[in-house]
């Protein structure tokens, strides 16, 4: 991953304008290590901290296309960059860079072309031919972006919210496929999806169309000059994308450069759930296994630090990221640059707990519709910004556009649990899966029960986090937390504890109004609670909140 940072329409065009944007930029060194780019057109800037994955020796930021007049800065991997190439032999590239293909794009299409990137992606353009600019994110919010206003009339855009929020009046969350162009002034979306109107599909499962999607979501992202590996924690997901990528990896352009033996890592407290499942994979796939572990006390004492990187105080996403953050730092350490990961396939195939109480087909595909659109605050931006803390790049190929297309038209009474005949969560990717000549995995690794990041770590993570949060949070700051913090009023002492470390970071009211709120049980939406009537009083994001599911609940 890279950091961009992007503004338009300074009064101040000064040198000292120019430092202010360079140490604007620096907050996002740590995304792109690498290289730090900046181009400065009269009134505007347009930075870049680059994390080199694609062209290391000269694709450097910000890109141009022939004469210059059209200048990009992009976050993100375009992994049909060779495919869009084809396309434009009329054109002359500068470098290797995926991304370039982004310039000589637009300047053939105009503002018309983002459809057709396939990858995680957020830009600014400008084109200083008539001096207006786009800024665009790709279609789930893999990839960050925030856009800010500033009280001189200037437009900000940049990958994290620490880069403008000291320096815009009001910025938010820039939205997962949309656009935003100064000639309109407003964002519009590009992305438009079936699956995004929420209507009920009805194409019968195939489940040997379902394997090759995502085997070729797989393949796509094995596209890389650096080293590599997958995150495995032994579950169904990240078990499914090592699988895959193992077995294809001899066929892809990375083995030319790093080898055969896929590389994986895994981390969690001792005796952990997901460090024995992640091992008997690793064993099974024949990988080269990296380990690691953490105490509840090491994680502790990193929480402040993980919540200034992801930028965020809802619970989950705490507890999730910082075994993350931790391992990505060790991962670093080993000279890996970029991981395949597993996010998404739960939000696409009702795989959370809470799912086994969704009372019919159409709530259950509603729901995951609601899960798809929301990812962007949640899993997508936990596995970006605490990978990116230590200038890691993660690849999410369940999140692949073609692949949720597929998924996304299946008849959802294929999704719907069913435990009196064996359909458990997610059992349609399971299936398409199990195969007794060419097994991708064990079988009951492939019908392991879902386990939530953040508890198959260890279970006494959780517990250790609310312990601690109860020491520093007394009974007097919950009961008038609804007077300190009146917009999403933390509703628990752990809770509590997060939302103030996150308001020293950032204090302004735009801030908190980008973290979402509501009730939620085992990661459900507010909507999927009245499911339950029992959830109502257990309203915890744990997967061990599902009462009656988990076979370790509380």
């Amino acid at each position: 991953m890279c950091g961009i940072l992007a503004v338009f329409g300074c009064v101040d065009c000064s040198q000292a304008k120019r430092a202010r944007i360079i140490e604007l930029s620096r907050r996002l060194r740590h995304r792109g290590p690498d290289w730090s780019g900046l181009h400065s057109e009269q009134d505007c800037y347009l930075a870049h901290q680059r994390l080199a994955i694609v062209d290391p020796a000269s694709g450097d930021q910000p890109l141009y296309n022939e004469d210059k007049t059209i200048i990009v800065t992009v976050n993100g991997e375009i992994y049909n960059h060779k495919a869009l190439r084809e396309q434009l032999k009329s054109h002359s590239f500068n470098t290797g860079s995926d991304c370039e293909v982004i310039a000589h794009l637009y300047e053939e299409y105009g503002e018309d072309f983002v459809h057709m990137l396939d990858g995680m992606f957020s830009f600014v353009l400008l084109d200083t031919r008539d001096k207006s600019y786009i800024a665009a994110r790709d279609a789930i919010g893999i990839t960050p972006l925030y856009i800010g206003w500033g009280l001189d009339g200037s437009v900000w855009f940049a990958s994290e919210m620490k880069a403008l929020s000291d320096d815009c009046e009001q910025f938010m969350t820039f939205l997962p496929g949309h656009i935003y162009s100064s000639k309109t002034g407003g964002l519009r979306r590009w992305y438009n999806p079936t699956w995004y109107s929420e209507r009920i599909p009805s194409t019968p499962y195939d489940p040997l169309v379902l394997r090759h999607a995502f085997e070729k979501a797989v393949i796509k992202r094995l596209m890389t000059d650096v080293p590599f590996g997958v995150l495995l924690s032994g579950g169904l997901d990240s078990s499914l994308v090592a699988a895959v990528a193992s077995r294809h990896l001899i066929d892809s352009e990375a083995y030319c450069q790093w080898g055969s033996q896929l590389h994986t890592f895994c981390i969690g407290l001792k005796g952990s759930p997901d460090l024995v499942a992640a091992r008997e994979v690793a064993d099974y796939l024949g990988t080269r296994h990296h380990e690691f572990y953490f105490t509840v006390q090491e994680g502790i004492d990193a929480l402040e630090e993980v919540i200034y990187h992801i930028e965020t105080y809802d619970v989950t996403t705490i507890r999730a990221s910082t075994p993350m953050f931790l391992m990505s730092r060790k991962i670093k350490s080993l000279g890996v640059k970029m991981v395949l990961s597993g996010e998404g396939s739960d939000e696409i195939f009702g795989g959370y707990l809470y799912f086994h109480k969704a009372p019919n087909k159409e709530e259950l595909h509603e729901e995951t519709c609601r899960k798809i659109k929301a990812l962007h605050l949640y899993d997508c931006l936990r596995a970006n910004k605490s990978t990116s803390a230590w200038g890691l790049e993660a690849r999410v190929p369940f999140l692949d556009k073609e692949f949720i297309n597929v998924a996304m038209s299946i008849d959802p009474k294929w999704k719907m649990i069913k435990r009196d005949i064996g359909r458990i969560e997610k059992w349609v990717l399971r299936n398409a899966f199990d195969d007794d000549e060419k097994p991708y995995l064990p079988k009951h690794i492939l019908y392991r029960q879902k386990e939530q990041f953040s508890d198959g770590v260890g279970y006494s993570w959780i517990d250790g986090l609310k312990d601690h949060a109860n020491k520093e949070v007394t009974d007097s700051m919950l009961t008038n937390a609804n007077f300190v913090y009146p917009e999403n009023t933390p509703a628990t002492k752990e809770a509590y504890y997060y939302r103030k470390i996150f308001e020293k970071f950032f204090p302004k009211n735009a801030a908190r109004l980008t973290v979402p709120g509501g009730p939620s049980v085992a990661c459900s939406t507010a909507k999927a609670v009245e499911w339950d009537a029992s959830w109502s009083k257990n309203l915890d994001p744990s997967g061990r909140a599902a009462l009656g599911v988990h076979t370790a609940a509380y």
